[in-house]
């Protein structure tokens, strides 16, 4: 992948539990280091989820997608690499890559979409992004003539 905008990096080292009985990473935990590194990108933007969500404003995921290059196995360190690939009214979506750290090579790529949602109702309608959120979103993504 490759973009205007440098993404977000954070390493992950591979517990065992996230492994099945072949011994390589289980497919859906690829999901959790994605929610990982989205959450962590937040709040390096000054967004923890966590106060996100305490001023009523939820983040569901309604689409995702998962491409697996090469499986990772228990003990190996990966970086997720993250980025915001578009901001909405009401939605966020975001890019993913993993790579092992020593090698470079590639593990997995992805992209997960959210919708907003209003957390002050049981019905849990989706809503708009508040202001604040789409502002410090925005100037993290990279310019839709830039992407690649």
């Amino acid at each position: 992948m490759s973009h205007a905008v440098p993404p977000f990096e954070h390493e992950v080292e591979v517990r065992y539990g996230e492994t099945d009985q072949m011994g390589v990473v289980y497919h859906a935990n690829y999901l959790l280091y994605f929610e990982e590194g989205r959450t962590k990108l937040m709040a390096s933007l000054g967004l923890p989820y966590a106060e996100v969500e305490r001023r009523g404003c939820g983040l569901a995921v309604r689409k995702a997608a998962l491409r697996y290059r090469s499986p990772a196995r228990y003990g190996e360190t990966l970086v997720v690499r993250t980025w915001i690939e578009a901001v909405g009214g009401a939605s966020i979506s975001f890019l993913y890559e993993i790579v092992r750290k020593l090698s470079g090579e590639p593990v997995a790529e992805g992209s997960t979409e959210l919708a907003c949602v209003d957390l002050r109702s049981a019905a849990r309608p989706v809503c708009m992004l508040p202001d604040e959120l789409r502002a410090a979103l925005v100037p993290a993504r990279p310019p839709a003539d830039r992407r690649s």
